[in-house]
């Protein structure tokens, strides 16, 4: 594990040199930010980050551009538009493979059965068991809406299957 953590660094780090030597400004910025948040949090922490942590510094920062995004396009802002969306398609670039919705609601569904979550006051011990099984690969957002809309169909099936007892 040690030893994958190091080459992961190495990847990043060969990468910048790589871009900074072709002038590639951009790409720097975005790899220097991925970089500089790595060696912060070793720093402050005085640890070693896994490979989980350094995904999770990726994700958070293709996080805030997604969420940037849509702050952009109210304003009409081209230039930070595409700014933006170059710098989030380098960031997913290093992320996993995203689950689509049916993969989710599939991987939720599991939880819900061996967690034996009922209702939505559950809500929390399924996103946290889901986070953790599904990590980097789907945002909280999307976890978060699969699980509502999940326990929002049981209930509408349950409220109308009464019906018919």
């Amino acid at each position: 594990m040690e030893r994958r953590n190091i080459n992961v660094k190495r990847k990043i780090t060969k990468r910048f040199k790589r871009i900074y030597e072709r002038k590639r400004f951009n790409k720097k910025n975005t790899v220097q930010l991925i970089r500089s948040s790595i060696l912060q949090i070793e720093k402050d922490k005085a640890i070693e980050v896994t490979d989980e942590q350094i995904i999770e510094i990726i994700a958070k920062e293709a996080k805030k551009r997604k969420d940037a995004a849509q702050d952009f396009e109210k304003s009409g802002r081209e230039d930070l538009i595409n700014q933006n969306n170059k710098e989030l398609e380098i960031l997913t670039s290093y992320l996993p493979k995203q689950l689509d919705i049916e993969e989710i609601e599939n991987i939720v569904k599991d939880i819900i059965k061996e967690s034996g979550a009922t209702s939505m006051k559950d809500m929390g011990i399924v996103m946290k068991t889901a986070k953790e099984k599904i990590g980097a690969s789907a945002d909280g957002k999307t976890i978060s809406d699969v699980v509502k809309n999940y326990y929002h169909n049981i209930t509408i099936s349950l409220k109308y299957n009464w019906f018919y007892f």
